[in-house]
């Protein structure tokens, strides 16, 4: 069933109306619609969004003389694995909260034990504000051939050069303009990142093994790389995949980055404290990151973002290899209720957080970025500098890691092969053959193999 509401004269009209939460209070139903969220200091709009979107949509049933009360329920949780337990937990004691901004790696999972029901079926994915969404967003959140969240906000992983060191290694301005460009078109490859942290080094500008650095712990940005090479996380049926030609060449690239001595063959384990300021001090020629640490990076850290720094995709490692980059963004969630009428109001609530001016709220608050075209439009984000110039550079070009609930286990098994490649334990080839063999004994035909 879908719930549709009529809104875009109804919205200007109900803006207007002096009608307080108080009145409302007595007349028609109430609905308690609980929420809860993984949010920081800086994500009070993952639950604020749902409290302005309950307030509008109280106005607007109110004009239409259909008064009813919403109360919201926010619950913030800050550790992952604490949230995901209480969300668990709360499902099996039958006091699932009704909407969870959850990431979209838990969609296969919730979705498979029936603790979420398809948000396609409480929203209008035809109709404005969630037409407008990124389609690459939308992707992200399908499951099984269903859509089963709307995202609350996006991000991607960059890579980042210091633009003091680029220009004493040959670099113009204008070069350094069209960096991005020729990183997104293939002219600029991992190959040449190698050869210019090496330069970088060379010319005493940074330290030894401090020419490139990655985040200095497990992350999903490793999955770049292998992309960078040509790699697929899934294949065309939705089974997970292991391209060993692919799969061995990002292991390479590692090797080799450690040979040529732009990094350390330790480098995983580095404090993160010690790893944001090396770079945003310019004792890292290159790195990659995340668009979220650019409000880190320039606050905590004082950093001159755009004195210092250009961005792009992470560059392609050449032949079918491909610049890409890596989003990972917490969704709106509907969970299984007995109450349809209040799943309807969730799924309008949703519908209502997700429009353009309240979703950039949460966007420039938390060194975001957003989920639709329109939203580029709207005042507060198109005048923020990093989310004008990251969303068109960056966005368009995202894909995540797939929403498949066996891939925590490829995940395990990819990042040990790395790490035994990487500091020198087992050779490229011994890597890719152990990983092969964990793969067929932990997952069977439930992954494909190349």
């Amino acid at each position: 069933m879908k719930h549709l509401i009529l809104r875009s004269a109804a919205m200007a009209i109900a803006l207007t109306v002096m009608t307080s939460g108080a009145v409302f209070a007595g007349q028609g139903k109430t609905y308690q619609i609980s929420v809860w969220a993984i949010a920081g200091p800086s994500d009070i709009y993952r639950i604020g969004a749902i409290e302005i979107a309950a307030d509008l949509l109280e106005r607007e049933y109110a004009v239409r003389g259909e008064p009813i009360h919403i109360n919201i329920e926010g619950k913030p949780y800050t550790q992952q694995d604490e949230f995901r337990q209480g969300v668990t937990l709360a499902a099996e004691a039958g006091t699932a909260p009704n909407i969870v901004v959850a990431s979209h790696i838990d969609i296969a999972p919730w979705a498979q034990s029936g603790l979420i029901v398809p948000v396609e079926d409480y929203v209008d994915l035809d109709a404005w504000p969630l037409n407008d969404i990124y389609p690459n967003l939308l992707e992200i959140t399908s499951f099984q051939d269903q859509v089963w969240a709307i995202p609350q906000d996006a991000e991607s992983r960059p890579f980042f050069f210091w633009k003091p060191h680029m220009k004493a290694i040959g670099y113009s301005d204008d070069d350094l303009a069209g960096l991005a460009e020729k990183v997104r078109s293939g002219d600029y490859t991992l190959t040449n990142m190698l050869e210019d942290a090496k330069k970088m080094q060379d010319a005493g500008l940074v330290e030894a093994n401090k020419g490139f650095w990655p985040r200095p712990t497990k992350g999903p940005d490793y999955w770049m790389f292998y992309m960078a090479f040509g790699g697929e996380m899934e294949d065309g049926n939705g089974r997970l995949l292991l391209d060993k030609t692919a799969m061995a060449a990002f292991y390479q690239f590692f090797v080799d980055a450690v040979e040529l001595g732009v990094i350390g063959k330790n480098h995983i384990g580095t404090p993160w404290d010690q790893w944001h300021g090396a770079l945003t001090t310019g004792k890292v020629g290159m790195w990659q990151g995340g668009t979220w640490q650019f409000a880190e990076w320039t606050g905590k850290y004082g950093m001159d973002f755009f004195a210092n720094a250009a961005f792009s995709l992470v560059p392609g490692g050449g032949g079918n290899g491909r610049a890409n980059t890596l989003t990972q963004p917490l969704v709106y969630l509907m969970t299984k209720q007995d109450d349809e009428d209040a799943m309807g109001i969730a799924g309008e609530l949703i519908t209502i957080a997700s429009e353009p001016r309240i979703n950039a709220l949460h966007a420039i608050n938390s060194a975001h970025l957003g989920i639709s075209k329109a939203e580029e439009t709207v005042g507060l984000y198109a005048g923020d500098r990093w989310t004008r110039e990251a969303t068109p550079v960056l966005l368009p070009f995202a894909s995540a890691q797939p929403n498949n609930v066996n891939f925590g286990q490829y995940f395990e098994v990819m990042f040990g092969g790395l790490q035994a490649a990487w500091t020198g334990q087992k050779t490229v080839d011994e890597a890719i053959a152990d990983v092969e063999t964990e793969l067929k004994a932990a997952l069977g035909d439930k992954i494909v193999i190349r």
